[in-house]
């Protein structure tokens, strides 16, 4: 069931959505050869535990296998989609890495991602960096009242394959407000003209995974960590949004 948030419930996830954001750039600002996942990890638990913020990753069900997710981040390095553990793996050169993250505030969630370069990269994985952000926020530029969900999912696709590069299938964004996950599903690929119709209120997730080669992914022993299929790198994005009568509004606006 998609639910309308009152104007009371959008500040409580405003309150929510800054702490990911600050956090979370936090996180950015640590980034460089040689920290571990497990460094970036360890800084987004003591932010937490000082802003009384529920990392709401932590604990969190595979919906598979029931197996909880043992980080407060998600971790996912080079050809790793999503869903990454934080551990002892040290960043090099090179690198890039998506930092997705999530808190409960006063019972109310927030949720972003970002992809960062570790150091210097291959321009054309620099390049997959930037549509993926781009594409972003095209998707956001769609979520208007009145207008089909498809809108958003049409946007995003279409930016990532005219730049030659392919979105991921296999996960989408979701509604979010008391639950990290609510409905509806926000698919990165798809029609304009499907899906629900979007209201002032509906708070989103909007999420475009986006990898260098194919779009097919598995997912790793662990039960948890997405990676591609061709082994390319992918980079991952994300925003929660309120659409409001005047447009949509980030809320994890770093």
């Amino acid at each position: 069931m998609i639910t309308i948030k009152t104007a009371a419930e959008i500040e409580k996830m405003r309150v929510a959505g800054q702490v990911v954001a600050q956090v979370l750039a936090g996180m950015q600002r640590m980034v460089e050869p040689g920290i571990t996942t497990g460094d970036l990890n360890a800084m987004a638990e003591e932010e937490c535990s000082k802003r009384g913020a529920i990392p709401v990753f932590k604990n969190y069900p595979n919906f598979a296998t029931g197996r909880p997710f043992p980080g407060s981040i998600c971790a996912s390095v080079n050809e790793e989609v999503v869903h990454g553990i934080p551990g002892p793996r040290k960043l090099k050169e090179g690198d890039i890495i998506s930092i997705d993250f999530g808190v409960l505030v006063d019972g109310y969630a927030g949720d972003s991602a970002v992809t960062i370069a570790v150091g210097k990269v291959e321009p054309r994985v620099a390049e997959l960096l930037q549509v993926t952000e781009e594409a972003l926020l095209k998707g956001i530029q769609e979520a208007l009242p009145g207008r089909h969900l498809g809108v958003i999912s049409h946007a995003v696709q279409t930016h990532v394959e005219k730049a030659g590069f392919s979105v991921v299938r296999d996960f989408v964004g979701h509604g979010i407000g008391r639950q990290m996950h609510e409905e509806p599903s926000v698919p990165n690929f798809g029609r304009p003209n499907r899906g629900p119709v979007l209201q002032a209120g509906m708070a989103l997730a909007i999420e475009p995974m986006v990898n260098l080669g194919s779009y097919h992914v598995y997912t790793r022993m662990d039960e948890w960590t997405v990676a591609t299929r061709d082994g390319k790198p992918s980079a991952h994005f994300e925003h929660t949004i309120v659409i409001t009568d005047n447009g949509p509004e980030i809320l994890t606006l770093r």
